[in-house]
């Protein structure tokens, strides 16, 4: 039980890092003087100090939003699967309850975006429930796929199936589904071609325009719910699609795991630097891309067996 609860305050505590790496790697590929990858954690300790403050027309759901939109992530972090073997982890967790949960954390975001009053948080809650239209499809299918190659439904032993007994005769399903879970692991946290973390141009906002009028306490919470999100989309894209190195001693294990999160990090920042950011209404066209790759992966494993 101890291993489990270190883990889950290792996903916690690195989560902020990995969004922090993205950007310093951003900018050192594009020639400017980079920001510690800590910046994150600054940022957080910054904003919890300063004052809340409300719009007149908005309701309790902004007092009690960012609490809601924080604590579904939260919980998934305790129902992710191991990093190695012999941790104590969760068998219930699967498709439907990650994606649920999640889910639930989105809707929160975009009642808070609507609850302001403001137009452009009007238009970034309906854009964001536009996008997890096509994205929750997609990671259920996608995420079934795999559970069926690992031979269990559960996320944590179809984790420790895919370790131990990598689905070689499945090569063709595994890849597909590995795509289209990429496709949805950018897609769901806002990074760049489907939204741009970092604009502030009121047009062409999603995540940022939902969040434009919180402060404070508030806007640091909701801030950790996006960094821990990116946190979780990294560990199961590590554990279930690259899940070398469960295997080995835990200390091996887990400097594995971490330089697995690490690549990640840099893989999504290496797409944005060669990446325009998509129209609005050219996002269900790689989001469709992301469900036509799951499906492909679940036919192609039932139909082909390959």
């Amino acid at each position: 039980m101890i291993d489990y609860i270190l883990t889950t305050l290792l996903i916690f505590f690195i989560s902020p890092f990995l969004v922090g790496l993205i950007k310093s790697f951003k900018m050192y590929m594009l020639f400017k003087k980079p920001l510690s990858p800590f910046q994150p954690y600054i940022d957080f300790a910054k904003l919890i100090k300063k004052e809340v403050i409300y719009s007149k027309e908005a309701s309790i759901i902004s007092r009690i939003a960012p609490f809601l939109i924080l604590a579904p992530i939260i919980v998934v972090i305790f129902l992710l699967p191991p990093i190695f073997h012999g941790s104590f982890y969760i068998s219930f967790m699967d498709a439907f309850t990650i994606t649920g949960l999640l889910s639930l954390s989105t809707f929160f975001l975009m009642l808070l975006g609507l609850d302001s009053a403001s137009s452009f948080g009007g238009i970034g809650s309906s854009r964001e429930a536009f996008i997890s239209a096509l994205v929750e499809p997609a990671m259920i299918l996608t995420i079934f796929a795999v559970s069926l190659m690992a031979k269990s439904i559960g996320l944590g032993s179809a984790a420790l199936n895919l370790a131990n007994h990598f689905p070689t005769t499945h090569a063709a399903s595994f890849i597909l589904a590995g795509i289209s879970f990429f496709i949805l692991l950018i897609a769901e946290n806002g990074r760049i071609p489907v939204d741009n973390p970092e604009t502030h141009l009121e047009l062409t906002m999603v995540h940022e325009a939902m969040i434009l009028d919180t402060t404070g306490a508030n806007l640091a919470l909701i801030e950790m719910a996006s960094a821990l999100k990116f946190g979780i989309f990294a560990t199961l894209f590590a554990t279930l699609f690259i899940p070398f190195g469960a295997n080995l001693c835990w200390c091996l294990a887990v400097g594995i795991f971490i330089l697995k999160l690490i690549l990640i990090s840099l893989i999504v920042g290496w797409i944005e630097i060669n990446t325009a950011k998509l129209r609005l209404f050219k996002v269900p066209n790689l989001l469709g891309i992301a469900i036509i790759f799951g499906f492909l992966s679940l036919t192609t494993f039932y139909i082909l067996g390959a």
